[in-house]
């Protein structure tokens, strides 16, 4: 009655003062301790039991097997108990035999429990649920699930204890069949009101994301328990529905139901990302006590560190009055997605220097932190202590290790872990291939693929993405790419809306826009994702105008714009270099909110540098402090594009003072900056220090600013040398770079070759006879420039027609050589004329080497006068304001003698001229121009 009354005092001193005791006597003082925590006194009492001769029966020697499995300090005195139990030969009872199940799974000897519970000659319900919650509690929900149909087959009937537990594991393996069979079950025998079956099915549901069966059954329940409370408010926590867990919470506390640290923690969750809110929950814990627990404590580190208030972060976490191994974890995981990954690395110091428990998570989150090439060295220590502390087997882990090893650029370390791993899963295999996507390896990503087919690993949609993401040619689409795209569809996979975007993006990648319109139009529901891979898709393969008329389009069907959309509209102006438009979205940018979105940011910088707006790059350029690698690489890329070798330089300089490391791009950046101000020992030093200091591979976009360097600079047969000592294949960039050369130096045997080598590559390249032509027609060779010409003709291969454009009052005029299809046409050449007679004041002599035809002099000038961006000049300044800056766009390189006439013009007229190539921007003033006449 006193345990009862919960007076643990007074019962025991009634059973001190007792003058006989008999068995029930003991039974009922040890087990009333045991049930009120007093576990060190049951055992004691239970000592004093056999000192006096009193022989323990069944009901005792079940509570004290209870004790030592709640006991911490007594886990290893239950195996005894077992051997005494076996002794005194108790085992054919079924309370003890189901105290030892639950004793082996509280201490996680869960195997040692499936012996015992074998060999036990009575089972009943109670020792079928004993056994299923030690395997389900210790991360063995499918072997729960076994047990129970185990059961079932052996006819026992299950209780709701039984259904409760198996419902937890049908929730833990997320297999929807099989857990509605199990509810159907649970059903059947009339359990689905009961309190602890309903809040399990609740549970079930949502892991299941039947949210709406959820809330039908929570409402329809006779009785709630806390529990129950807090099993609905975990469900629209893991949803994100902040309202509705507060609503919900609100609706708990009317019915004067106290919260507990589950409550508060699940709360908060949800309020992670209303910090408004999470600080009032927080408030709320503090009045009701609940911040004392180390549960609250935790979610609210986690909520101040996604709020990206690490202070206050480390501020709770120095003042909790107890820490447990998740309080330190979380913290680690603070400051790892804070990006303060030193502090990540001093706490895990901290936990090893003063010997503190860790686990799989701790230094799976602290290898999160290591996750760049500059902290590969750490990244190697904590590695280290894994194997030390013998974590390396942990499949966590080691995805954590091939995910750090992959971001540090060390894929050779990768593989090894991933060969060393005793297990792996999809997650592994995913993690691989991803490694060996972002590095560019795309022959290794597609072996690891082919592994996992042949392993029986299954692949899912984040497999498919990985691997789609790694071809980007139309030889890789033919061999690997549309292979995929059928594996897909015959897995199913296709249907799954990010595997659709991946096929969308590939096939545009590898340039068949077609197919990725074909799967964009088929689409049923265009999400956001779907635009923004579309968009993309045609502004990075030089379809900007219709980029941008999708850009439009989204925005009329009503999707909401992110960070991606914006993005790509402002790839779109780019690529057509519309200021205008691009100047438009910079507005949307800041009404939408996205101003202080680095990846935005980026994107409009990129735009104001592609459409010759250095001024509002600098602008809009982040501090120091806070730019990206890519907003380094923009910084420098800008200057490159503008012949501004020494500001690009001082730009990289300070990007290493600042602690940031150059990548691939940046020294493709860099690279072309020394190409167009012609620094070739400047350039050399460059390419030699990208391998020798930064151990950066050269890429055959380095090897194309080189080869363009030098032969650019007259040096081909260096740069012929060059080629031939390349590590890797030249491609027809490399050729057409120094056939382009040999035009310029009038070389016609290296031009030759060049030419030979490259319609190997490719026989029909139109670009391979028109340069070799021109060389042939610079030094005189007419009939080897007939002969190239038919050759052309035969094979039906037209050269790439020149065009310039010009934007004038949001209208663009597009002009081809000789054109005369515009309404202004007669107007044009009449400017054309005056044009002519204006710079021939100032000195201007027609440089005829650039009229590549067999004919007298007189008809090589008219020639080069038909030159399309003459005519786009000519037509700005018939309708440009006189002082505006007049900016022509053209396709292909511009000649030099409409270079002269750009320069000549600037100084007579006294107005600016921009004139952007495919290569760069010349910037005319005063009859001067940026590239200093080398171009």
């Amino acid at each position: 009655m006193w345990f009862g009354l919960g007076n643990p005092v007074g019962a025991l001193y009634l059973f001190d003062h007792l003058p006989e005791r008999n068995i029930s006597s003991w039974n009922t003082a040890i087990s009333g301790c045991v049930r009120v925590g007093l576990f060190a006194r049951a055992i004691e009492l239970f000592r004093r039991m056999r000192d006096e001769g009193v022989v323990p029966n069944e009901f005792v020697l079940s509570s004290i097997l209870t004790a030592c499995n709640r006991w911490r300090n007594m886990v290893g005195r239950g195996v005894e108990m077992h051997a005494f139990a076996v002794k005194l030969g108790l085992m054919s009872d079924v309370y003890v035999g189901t105290a030892l199940l639950h004793m082996y799974g509280g201490c996680g000897m869960v195997f040692d429990a499936r012996k015992l519970f074998q060999a036990m000659p009575k089972r009943n319900v109670v020792s079928w649920t004993a056994l299923m919650v030690s395997f389900s509690a210790n991360g063995y929900p499918e072997e729960a699930v076994r047990i129970y149909q185990e059961m079932r087959r052996e006819g026992a009937v299950s209780n709701q204890n039984s259904f409760a537990t198996v419902i937890s594991s049908c929730g833990l393996l997320e297999n929807k069949m099989l857990s509605l069979q199990v509810v159907g079950h649970a059903v059947v025998c009339g359990f689905e009101t009961d309190v602890s079956v309903a809040n399990a099915l609740i549970t079930l549901f949502g892991d299941l994301g039947r949210r709406e069966d959820a809330e039908n059954l929570f409402q329809r329940m006779p009785e709630r328990d806390t529990i129950s409370w807090n099993s609905m408010i975990t469900l629209y926590s893991h949803e994100g529905a902040c309202e509705e867990s507060l609503q919900l919470f609100a609706e708990m506390r009317q019915h004067e139901m106290l919260p507990d640290a589950t409550t508060l923690s699940s709360l908060i969750s949800a309020c992670a990302c209303h910090l408004k809110w999470g600080r009032g929950l927080h408030a709320l814990s503090f009045r009701n006590g609940l911040d004392l627990f180390a549960s609250v404590s935790n979610t609210l580190i986690s909520m101040y560190s996604v709020s990206g208030n690490h202070e206050d972060a480390e501020l709770l976490f120095c003042y909790m009055p107890q820490r447990d191994l998740i309080s330190w974890n979380s913290m680690i995981s603070a400051y790892t997605q804070s990006g303060l990954f030193f502090d990540a690395l001093r706490f895990l110091n901290y936990m090893l220097r003063e010997n503190k428990d860790t686990n799989y998570v701790t230094f799976s989150t602290t290898l999160a932190a290591c996750s760049s090439p500059e902290s590969l060295v750490f990244g190697k220590m904590v590695h280290a202590f894994t194997i030390h502390l013998g974590l390396q087997g942990n499949l966590m882990v080691g995805n954590a290790l091939i995910t750090m090893y992959s971001k540090c650029k060390t894929m050779g370390e990768a593989h090894w872990v991933f060969l060393t791993m005793p297990s792996c899963d999809v997650v592994t295999c995913n993690t691989l291939i991803g490694g060996y996507v972002e590095n560019e390896e795309q022959r290794e990503a597609m072996q690891v693929f082919t592994w996992m087919r042949k392993a029986g690993v299954g692949s899912n949609y984040i497999t498919m993405v990985n691997i789609l993401g790694a071809f980007s040619n139309s030889c890789d689409l033919m061999k690997y790419g549309k292979p995929l795209h059928a594996h897909a569809v015959s897995t199913g996979l296709e249907s799954d809306e990010y595997v659709k975007n991946s096929l969308l993006t590939m096939y545009a990648k590898c340039g068949d826009l077609d197919s990725s319109v074909y799967i964009f139009d088929g689409l049923e529901s265009k999400t956001v994702v779907s635009w923004n891979a579309m968009i993309s898709s045609k502004a990075h393969n030089g379809h900007g105008e219709d980029a941008f008329k999708l850009f439009m389009e989204m925005q009329l069907v009503g999707v909401e714009l992110d960070q991606f959309s914006l993005s790509g509209g402002l790839a779109a102006s780019a690529n057509l270099a519309s200021v205008e438009e691009g100047q438009q979205l910079h507005g949307l940018v800041t009404k939408l909110g996205f101003d202080s979105n680095l990846h935005v940011i980026n994107a409009t910088m990129d735009m104001y540098g592609k459409c010759g707006k250095m001024d509002d790059v600098l602008k809009i350029l982040p501090e120091p402090k806070k730019r990206s690698q890519q907003s380094w690489n923009i910084l420098i890329s800008g200057y490159a594009r503008h012949g501004l070798f020494d500001k690009a330089e001082d730009a990289f300089k300070e990007m290493l003072a600042m602690g940031y490391q150059p990548d691939y791009v940046t020294f493709v950046s860099l690279l072309s900056s020394c190409n167009h101000s012609g620094l070739v020992d400047k350039g050399l030093v460059y390419y030699k220090s990208m391998t020798s200091e930064f151990g950066i591979s050269p890429g055959i976009e380095h090897c194309v600013c080189m080869v363009d360097l030098l032969g650019r600079s007259g040096r081909l047969m260096e740069a012929e040398q060059f080629i031939k000592d390349m590590t890797i294949s030249p491609n027809d960039l490399i050729w057409r770079s120094l056939l382009s050369s040999s035009r310029i130096h009038r070389n016609l045997d290296i031009g030759k070759k060049a030419a030979e080598r490259l319609l190997q590559l490719d026989p029909l390249d139109d670009s391979a006879y028109v340069l070799l032509s021109n060389v042939c027609a610079i030094n005189g060779k007419w009939e080897d420039v007939d002969r190239l010409r038919r050759k052309m003709e035969s094979i039906n291969l037209k050269k790439k027609p020149a065009c310039s454009w010009i934007k004038v009052k949001n209208q663009v005029s597009a002009f081809g050589i000789g054109d005369r299809s515009h309404p202004q046409a007669n107007q044009i050449y009449a400017k054309l004329k005056e044009m002519l007679q204006m710079i021939k004041k100032v000195g201007y002599v027609a440089d005829t080497s650039f009229a590549l035809h067999d004919t007298d002099e007189e008809q090589k000038e008219q020639n080069l006068w038909d030159h399309s961006e003459k005519l786009a000049l000519a037509f700005g300044l018939m309708n440009l304001p006189q002082g505006s800056t007049i900016r022509v766009f053209k396709n292909l390189r511009v000649c030099g003698d409409c270079h002269l006439v750009y320069k000549l013009v600037s100084k007579v007229i006294d107005q600016d001229i921009v004139l952007r190539d495919p290569y760069r921007f010349h910037h005319f003033r005063g009859g001067e121009c940026s590239c200093s006449d080398y171009w």
